[in-house]
């Protein structure tokens, strides 16, 4: 069954356009405020939105999905489903390099995913994504099977980003694994011409792109971990955008109110939690864990402290996530009805827990502190533990190091929940420190296996209602995409999960 013959020749028409923009003028240079140095540009070593912010610019997938959630032709321009999903037919799109010069073709792809499902693939976090693939077959030059062990219905936006971006065989033969962390190459509209770890990475445009040469004649990406000073410089015209979680709710009205920038609100895939430890501890207790949960305020949270820019949720999803249930209610906030199942579990008043925090997240600090002080209401003490957000990520929560709480915010950048709970809950998965639950693994590893979309979206709202039910994690809130943006910038089109292509971007001189 053909599945994109319906954008064919949109892709027609856009690459038209592509190449008007490639014999236009180049516009000059753009600064773009990041918190966060992801430390590799290897898109199989990372799971960071932060990371997808700059890459989405240096590598390109056989899909691509942008702003409007659509999902279009990339490096492969249609694809074919065979065998009843098992099989996955790709047609490339012919022409295209790397930025090294290297052709880009069939064995690239094979050699992208043999990589990614192999050793190298095994040390980083984007394997588990795509375990349905089991090999992938050479056709011809441009074309390639995708081999499934069963059907994944969420494969295809799977290939749009992060470990599905297609790298160059040729140079990581010749210049390794290491060297490639820093010195990335891909086939996308800009290229790095220079990385320096923890301050900055420069982008140059790359006129040879297939889908036309960007506006932009570089783009330097600036890593400022501190909100404050992210702020200041989008203020004093030193950073043109300064992309989201960076700007705390509190400085909103200070950009709103400059002359020269402005505040740009998107509803976003990325949702807040704090996550139990159910292995040890008094949040080993189901129990606790639900009057946790029912001692906190998630509304006036986001009443207080995000300005309303969020809505609360009942399972770790937001409205926009497939597998979310519209009816289904969050656990209410019934600072009694906790008081009564902390008495039922034992927990005497007093009883202490600690909360582990990203440091550089002044938002969600807040967050914290008023959630602390709705625990203090119902006789549980609270401390709050920051960490630098590397360390948090790949150190303390994958060990299972945490406090009894710990933050966890998830881009769902498939905005399908079997990518959030697949990785959350499922036994032995990275950020499944401490549970194991053989009904739940079940439900996970059954829904995967649907081709009937309307079945599994009844089976993923039934793992959502099943997690609810365990209190696996106290669910906060969704929340807007918040981007500061000069005036000087033209055309800028947030997008919800913080994957900005800046190829039609350009600036005022």
């Amino acid at each position: 069954m053909k599945i994109t013959r319906t954008v064919l020749s949109r892709m027609v028409a856009g690459a038209a356009l592509s190449v008007a923009f490639s014999v236009s003028a180049q516009a000059g240079s753009l600064t773009v405020a990041s918190p966060q140095d992801p430390g590799s540009w290897d898109p199989i070593d990372t799971f960071l939105v932060n990371w997808a912010s700059v890459a989405t610019n240096i590598f390109d997938g056989l899909t691509y999905r942008g702003p409007d959630l659509e999902l279009v032709p990339g490096l492969a321009t249609e694809w074919e489903e065979l065998d009843d999903g098992t099989r996955i037919r790709f047609t490339l799109r012919e022409g295209v390099t790397f930025h090294n010069g290297e052709a880009f073709n069939a064995e690239a792809v094979k050699f992208t995913f043999e990589r990614l499902l192999g050793d190298e693939g095994a040390q980083g976090p984007q394997r588990s994504n795509y375990t349905a693939i089991e090999s992938v077959e050479v056709i011809d030059d441009y074309t390639v099977d995708f081999h499934l062990s069963e059907p994944d219905p969420v494969l295809l936006t799977k290939l749009a980003g992060y470990g599905a971006m297609i790298v160059p065989p040729e140079y990581l033969a010749e210049h390794g694994d290491d060297h490639f962390n820093t010195h990335p190459v891909g086939t996308g509209p800009f290229k790095v011409v220079e990385y320096n770890p923890r301050e900055d990475v420069q982008l140059e445009a790359f006129d040879e792109h297939w889908g036309g040469a960007p506006k932009l004649d570089e783009v330097t990406y600036r890593f400022i971990s501190e909100p404050s000073t992210a702020v200041a410089e989008l203020q004093a015209g030193r950073v043109d955008i300064v992309i989201p979680p960076t700007i705390p709710i509190g400085m909103i009205d200070t950009i709103k109110n400059h002359d020269e920038a402005s505040i740009v609100s998107v509803p976003s895939p990325t949702v807040e939690a704090l996550r139990f430890d159910t292995q040890s501890g008094i949040t080993a207790d189901e129990r606790v864990r639900k009057a946790m949960i029912m001692a906190v305020d998630r509304q006036a949270i986001i009443d207080s402290i995000l300005a309303g820019e969020g809505e609360v949720i009942a399972s770790f999803q937001g409205a926009q996530s497939f597998g979310n249930d519209p009816e289904m209610e969050p656990l209410p906030f019934d600072p009694q009805r906790a008081r009564e199942l902390l008495d039922e579990a034992g927990v005497e008043p007093g009883a202490t827990v600690q909360i582990d925090v990203r440091g550089n997240d002044a938002t969600f600090g807040e967050v914290a502190q008023v959630v602390a002080s709705y625990l203090q209401g119902v006789g549980i003490t609270a401390s709050i533990q920051p960490y630098e957000t590397n360390v948090l990520l790949n150190d303390i929560i994958p060990e299972g190091r945490t406090g009894e709480m710990f933050q966890q915010k998830w881009g769902g950048w498939t905005f399908d929940f079997d990518n959030t709970a697949y990785l959350m809950y499922h036994t032995g998965e990275r950020w499944n420190p401490y549970d194991s639950d053989a009904e739940l693994d079940a439900m996970l590893e059954a829904q995967r296996s649907i081709t009937d979309q309307g079945k599994r979206e009844e089976m993923l709202q039934e793992i959502a209602r099943y997690t609810q039910d365990r209190a696996l994690e106290m669910p906060l809130y969704s929340i807007n995409a918040l981007y500061g943006v000069r005036d000087r910038v033209k055309n800028f089109d947030p997008a919800p999960d913080n994957r900005i292509r800046l190829t039609e971007v350009d600036v005022a001189d």
